[in-house]
């Protein structure tokens, strides 16, 4: 039943799903559950190549036994949990997008950090409030940060008359990323042009760096186009020709 956990007779479904070649969508049509369930269930447990029905299940007994032996005191209030949204959903919701980033190659602690900001209506928080939610050290926040500044997924900003800085992450946050891995791209191209040109073009390795260099233009002008499209959505009275 959705809303219960999943059952060895489940994730025997799933895992025979996974041998069909099923997307998560089907399969969670199959069980009734949402998509995301079995996305969350496949990721903890091997994966889609290695997902075993009964290795996930005694990994889920696993987990369950560790939580109850754990001593610990109360969690943190959950960020995003108030105005009357139900604290377990947003747990919930917070744990599949986190891990969801992570499948994208954002690194774990980044994921966290972004994720808990992401959930804050405000949309900012300082780095002592981020210990205290996330539960982990302030160096541990301090590389995150670093790292999503980097990547232009989020800023500092510092209210006037105060020493602490704040954390912000707004709307704006897949353009400024998109702009961040143009840039990327871009230098990636160089480079890939000048290894053919040190390789010999028609040499193996050069081959290799000039057809990767051919794919990375195309797709940085494809997503230069899609910028223009959305700055133009962005601007009033400007149509969007597509």
């Amino acid at each position: 039943m959705p809303g219960h956990r999943l059952t060895g007779e489940d994730r025997g479904l799933i895992a025979e799903g996974l041998a069909e070649g099923l997307g998560y969508a089907e399969i969670g049509r199959r069980l009734g559950r949402p998509a995301s369930t079995v996305l969350r269930e496949v990721t903890r447990n091997g994966g889609p190549e290695g997902y075993r029905a009964n290795g996930a299940q005694e990994a889920t007994r696993d987990r369950a036994r560790r939580r109850k032996q754990a001593d610990r005191p109360p969690a943190p209030v959950v960020p995003g949990a108030g105005d009357g949204r139900d604290p377990r959903e947003v747990q919930e919701f917070t744990d599949f997008f986190t891990l969801l980033l992570e499948q994208q190659g954002l690194p774990r602690m980044a994921s966290r950090v972004l994720v808990c900001l992401y959930v804050t209506d405000s949309g900012a928080v300082t780095a002592a409030e981020l210990v205290g939610r996330l539960r982990v050290s302030p160096a541990s926040v301090s590389s995150a940060v670093n790292f999503l500044e980097q990547q232009g997924m989020i800023r500092r900003e510092r209210t006037p008359g105060e020493r602490r800085e704040r954390y912000v992450m707004d709307g704006d946050i897949w353009r400024r990323s998109t702009l961040a891995a143009l840039r990327m791209n871009d230098a990636l191209i160089a480079a890939s042009r000048r290894g053919a040109e040190v390789l010999g073009a028609t040499s193996p390795a050069g081959t290799r760096f000039g057809t990767s260099a051919e794919f990375l233009l195309i797709m940085s002008e494809a997503l230069r186009q899609v910028m223009e499209r959305w700055e133009r959505r962005a601007s009033p009275g400007e149509p969007d020709p597509a």
